[in-house]
């Protein structure tokens, strides 16, 4: 006795209709109090992300996170430079923590 098969779909896979909402950086990154800290910490010498080293592009980092309870401008010993990759990964792991806490 044959098999009874399904008959495949016809219609495929739905296109999403709403695009994801663009990333919108804190205006607080684009002032002048942090641009400065940003060229204190670099005349401090080279930079390098501090998980992998590499250089390149990097951003300036809190170890506390501001919505953590870090400082607007910590000193320089509390900031960090990281890759784009590693700083993502901190962020998303900094948020997923203040999730859990709530």
């Amino acid at each position: 006795m044959p098999r009874l098969t399904s008959m495949p779909g016809r219609l495929g896979a739905m296109k999403p209709r709403i695009a994801p909402a663009p990333k919108v950086v804190d205006p607080f990154y684009l002032s002048k109090a942090w641009r400065d800290l940003r060229a204190a910490k670099k005349a401090q010498g080279p930079a390098f992300c501090c998980v992998c080293g590499k250089g390149g592009k990097l951003i300036l980092d809190h170890r506390t996170e501001r919505k953590d309870g870090g400082a607007d401008l910590p000193p320089l010993d509390e900031t960090d430079w990281y890759c784009v990759g590693h700083h993502n990964g901190k962020t998303a792991a900094a948020r997923a923590q203040r999730v859990w806490r709530r």
